[in-house]
């Protein structure tokens, strides 16, 4: 049976690695997750804003019990894994605290306007990162980096020059996801400079479909499956009112893990441009199993790559079901939706762009110009070339598309429409 194999780690990585287990040894009461991690997780979050700044913990605490209950039972997490498991939702409810706190002291914040954005989604793995960053090159668009997604408050308080100073020193230190795994910089290459997802400023409810990337989230995603994210996408809109400069460009936001949650996102964001890529289902599928299969090999050593790839295929069926049926319901109406073929990306990309600044109702740059610049900046393959086989995870190429003959035949509708 061919299955998938994780990545080598470097000697660096796996001194990393043997320092954490011999410190879990050591105080293994620092690593617990589960449940009864809860009252412990909530202590560090809270230590600086106290547990007030949260709010109801009806909106958070189920969520932040699922995830901790997943994380112990599904995650096979090494001890690394299970640090950045904590430090994860530590994080997101400091966020909650401090966007409270930002609302409360500055109730003009809430007031700003958010204009329609520019949302790229998909499925994973197709195209929506190339895209996202050729894009971020038009200076009239605003594409956050992760700085301004994991402290907005602390981007918010710096003058331009002194937040490229700062996103200019975090590059020049070693990225710690790279050092720990150095194949993701060829499977999705990040660090401070990049444009970034802006899943990763979601959480703050404890409701994120981009934790279950990284690591085995099984239980905590059918639970997620059921939930209602209106709460987590205003959290999403305060976001951006935090990261407002006044200089009135348009937002430019990625994220596949949009997808199934279109109806929140256009409710959020009247009138919002939604770019909806497309690529062959087995592609699509299998490439994005190779991705999480490396993500979760980051923080664990019992990465099955069948696994990822049921899970993958599971998700991203709910995933296409879902943005369908906001397709076909009347919250679609407000939206502008423009869909691309992946080929055409690839084939013919100035015709292909020059759709989406249509679409968004912006006059085009100098697209030729912006794609030769971002090739010579992140040149295709650059850091390594993205290797993956169906079968390694389990993927029967015939099954798969008769499973989400659904999807393909929607898809077949709307890129047929080019023009009409």
């Amino acid at each position: 049976m061919v299955t998938w194999t994780p990545p080598q780690r470097s000697e660096v990585a796996e001194k990393i690695y043997a320092a954490a287990e011999a410190d879990r040894a050591a105080r293994p009461e620092r690593y617990r997750l589960g449940v009864e991690a809860t009252d412990t997780i909530v202590e560090r979050a809270t230590a600086e804003h106290g547990v007030e700044g949260l709010g109801d913990p009806a909106q958070w605490r189920p969520g932040l019990e699922q995830y901790l209950r997943s994380a112990a039972e599904d995650g096979r997490l090494n001890a690394v894994g299970i640090r950045n498991a904590q430090d994860a939702v530590v994080g997101k409810l400091r966020a909650r605290s401090i966007f409270h706190r930002t609302l409360r002291e500055n109730p003009e914040v809430g007031e700003r306007e958010v204009g329609p954005p520019i949302v790229i989604i998909g499925g994973w793995r197709t195209g929506t990162t190339f895209l996202y960053r050729l894009l971020a090159r038009d200076p009239r668009l605003r594409a956050p980096r992760p700085l301004e997604l994991y402290a907005p408050w602390r981007a918010a308080k710096l003058t331009p020059d002194e937040r490229e100073q700062l996103i200019t020193a975090q590059a020049a230190e070693p990225n710690p996801l790279h050092v720990l795994n150095p194949s993701m910089a060829a499977v999705h290459d990040s660090g401070p400079l990049l444009p970034e997802e802006c899943v990763l400023g979601m959480g703050t409810t404890l409701r994120n479909w981009g934790f279950g990337s990284t690591m085995r989230l099984d239980s905590y995603s059918r639970w997620l499956a059921t939930q209602y994210f209106a709460r987590e996408y205003a959290a999403h809109r305060t976001m951006l009112q935090i990261l407002d400069d006044g200089s009135r460009r348009r937002w430019l936001l990625k994220a596949p893990a949009h997808t199934p949650e279109l109806a929140h996102l256009a409710q959020t964001y009247p009138g919002v441009c939604i770019v909806h890529l497309h690529r062959d289902i087995v592609e699509t599928v299998a490439s994005g199993a190779s991705l999480f299969a490396t993500y979760r090999s980051t923080y664990s050593d019992e990465v099955d790559g069948h696994d990822v790839g049921r899970f993958q295929v599971e998700q991203s069926e709910l995933w296409f079901r879902r943005a369908l049926e906001f397709r076909a319901s009347p919250a679609a109406e407000p939206a502008t939706i423009l869909d691309l073929d992946y080929r055409d990306l690839v084939s013919r990309p100035e015709a292909t762009v020059a759709r989406v600044y249509a679409a968004a109702d912006i006059d085009p740059p100098d697209v030729t110009g912006m794609l030769a610049e971002h090739n010579a900046a992140q040149p295709h393959h650059g850091k390594g070339r993205h290797r993956y086989t169906p079968e390694e995870f389990g993927i029967d190429a015939s099954e798969l598309r008769e499973r989400m003959t659904f999807y393909t035949d929607a898809v077949a509708e709307w890129t047929a429409c080019e023009g009409c």
